[in-house]
């Protein structure tokens, strides 16, 4: 069939019909007026292009109709509804911590129905990122597998140590027992399982200075090391909260060589009788403390003319640090707080008298030869008396 010839004039006039009726769509105005609906969309692009498609009350969509622009419109409709359904989906991924890898996971899950582009534009992540994600799911899987072994022998050594061990001395542990794996990694896998040593808490000061009392020079000065066993003690009392009121009192003799805990006694009072005690039972650990230093601070005890002879007739030198310093009793101040620490695990009190000695008992004969000192090499004090070497050059208080 011949095209159809319309004069200018008609088309003039179709087209304005078109544009006097916005609510029209093509193919009505067409079918009006009998003529083709491409030839009526092709006026109208036409008069849009000879009126530099000017906007205006009239003017018609881009798509060149109401009907492609209503179609234009529901296809926009259509996208927001999934996006809006892909980000209620997503919300359930975004609350477990790292979010990045939530994220890829998210569109691992939902790639069939959605597919990785739209995913990946909603979500905001790059394509090449997720695709380099997936390609590493075996070797993610098998570091998963390996972590989730190594938190099993991380708790046993957690749970061997009462709780009180960090990632530290569970490394050091690990590796003796043939394990090579460094720090970081079982720092890792604590915080992610939620695996935590203790935390050291404020120490209370529990010795008085006496005023009036007799000073020993400081022939410490700070330096709290010893280059062999026997040679530098320090001494301190802590107290042991015991139910709603009550206490007991830990005096400690502990040599700066090793940290090994040479003497120590437990009574209800902190009489000069506590640290003699102390100083006794360090002096049947190592046979004779002669000429060997004892530093302490101006507490009461120390500084009466009981301790004063006791530490004569065990030919032991006093040492003091100044009068309410605790850097200068740093050690052994260090170990009370550790003690405190890893005894009590949180607790305000222990539950009656013979749970706090009991306790007491257990953790300070275990310092000696289990528990691992950071100062030391990770060893145990007892283990590293054994294992001559170089004296230490740089201060460190017990840990």
């Amino acid at each position: 069939m011949a095209n159809k010839h319309y004069p200018a004039e008609f088309k003039a006039d179709a087209v304005a019909l078109y544009r006097s009726r916005p609510g029209a769509t093509i193919a009505q105005i067409a079918d009006d007026l009998g003529v083709n609906r491409e030839t009526l969309r092709s006026w109208v692009r036409a008069d849009d292009q000879r009126r530099g498609a000017a906007a205006g009350p009239a003017a018609s969509p881009a798509a060149g109709s109401v009907e492609d622009e209503n179609a234009a419109l529901r296809r926009r409709v259509r996208e927001l509804e999934e996006e809006r359904d892909i980000l209620r989906k997503a919300a359930r991924y975004f609350g477990r911590g790292d979010a990045l890898v939530n994220r890829f996971q998210f569109v691992a899950d939902h790639q069939q129905r959605f597919g990785v582009k739209r995913l990946c534009k909603v979500i905001g992540v790059s394509r090449s990122s997720f695709y380099y994600w997936r390609s590493a799911a075996e070797a993610r899987a098998a570091r998963e597998a390996a972590d989730a072994a190594l938190v099993g022998r991380i708790r046993a050594v957690h749970a061997a140590h009462d709780g009180t061990y960090g990632a530290p001395r569970i490394t050091a542990e690990l590796r003796d027992a043939g394990l090579a794996i460094n720090r970081k990694r079982v720092a890792r896998v604590m915080r992610r399982f939620g695996v935590q040593g203790l935390r050291l808490r404020r120490r209370s000061r529990t010795t008085v200075p006496d005023p009036a009392a007799a000073k020993a020079p400081d022939l410490i000065g700070r330096d709290f090391t010893a280059p062999e066993p026997n040679q530098r003690y320090v001494g301190d009392i802590t107290y042991l909260p015991v139910g709603d009121r009550g206490f007991l009192y830990l005096a400690t003799v502990l040599d700066l060589h090793s940290r090994r805990l040479a003497g120590w006694a437990i009574a209800d009072h902190m009489r000069t009788d506590l640290v003699i005690d102390a100083l006794h039972a360090a002096k049947r650990t190592r046979g004779s403390l002669d000429g060997a230093i004892m530093h302490t601070d101006h507490g009461a005890q120390y500084t009466s003319r009981a301790f004063a002879a006791a530490c004569t007739a065990a030919g032991v030198r006093q040492s003091m640090s100044a009068v309410g310093s605790s850097a200068d009793n740093a050690a052994a101040e260090s170990f009370n707080a550790t003690f405190k620490r890893e005894t009590l695990q949180g607790r305000r009190a222990f539950t009656d008298e013979r749970e706090a000695r009991l306790t007491a008992f257990r953790w300070l004969h275990r310092y000696n030869t289990v528990r691992r000192h950071s100062r030391l090499g990770q060893q145990p004090p007892i283990t590293y008396e054994k294992s001559p070497r170089p004296a230490p050059t740089t201060l460190a208080p017990a840990a």
